[in-house]
């Protein structure tokens, strides 16, 4: 099985092709540059016949229209809980059911907290993480649709850390990773695993004061924040949000 890989140079964001050779493919996400990857398809003599979101986000839909013009009859798949805000969807990726490809078996794996239908898919040891993991860091909850700081804990640590450390993980930016690399490195998942103490320290959140109690690594060499507001409730903020001393 190949997998190839176009990165949107403002966004940071992947777009991968995965088939055999000679086979049938789909891609993971849609954010483009697709040339790339057309030209991948046709060189390797795939057939692509279904696109697989993630998530709904601009960045991650934005040459869906392009790669229908050259394949129109592939399926666009996404979570049913977002399937209204993308026009080009055609059909529904259900959690726990699996979806065969060619010969990939896809399992879908329900994400929530970036966003309200956010999914994984583990592919042949692969799994294609979207906003939610991503090497050095984790998805954040203030983008448009994002649910909370619970459910992306809970999407991490009781969903995507249970898969075998060996797993390679396919992120919706940037470099990929293991899942064992993310339980010892990432900053967020040591301190959710009790190997680093949170951190207590005041600051200035979104304009308002909060606990800093992680400023981690973010994929785009910025920083990603998790604070603690005075009610109790934790978020994870963009670092650039975040004033300390």
């Amino acid at each position: 099985m190949i997998v190839e890989r176009s990165l949107l140079p403002d966004f940071l964001t992947n777009t991968y092709l995965v088939g055999d050779p000679g086979g049938t493919a789909f891609f993971v996400d849609a954010g483009g540059p697709v040339a790339p990857l057309v030209e991948a398809a046709e060189r390797e003599g795939m057939t692509p016949t279904h696109v697989l979101l993630t998530h709904h986000h601009y960045d991650h839909v934005v040459a869906l229209p392009e790669l229908l013009e050259r394949w129109p009859d592939m399926e666009v798949l996404i979570h049913p809980a977002e399937r209204e805000l993308v026009a080009a969807a055609t059909g529904d990726l259900i959690p726990g059911e699996a979806l065969e490809i060619g010969s990939a078996r896809i399992e879908v794996l329900h994400t929530p907290g970036h966003t309200a239908g956010m999914v994984a898919l583990l592919v042949d040891g692969q799994v294609f993480t979207g906003d939610t993991l991503f090497k050095g860091s984790v998805g954040g909850v203030r983008a448009p649709g994002s649910t909370s700081y619970a459910d992306l804990k809970s999407s991490i640590m009781d969903v995507l850390a249970k898969l075998p450390p060996e797993t390679v993980v396919r992120p919706g930016h940037t470099d990929p990773t293991t899942i064992g690399d993310e339980l010892e490195t990432n900053g967020f998942i040591r301190i959710w695993r009790g190997l680093d103490p949170e951190g207590e320290g005041s600051c200035t959140a979104m304009g308002e004061p909060a606990t800093l109690v992680l400023l981690g690594d973010d994929y785009d060499g910025g920083h990603k924040a998790w604070v603690r507001w005075p009610d109790g409730r934790d978020d994870i903020v963009p670092g650039s949000q975040v004033q300390t001393g």
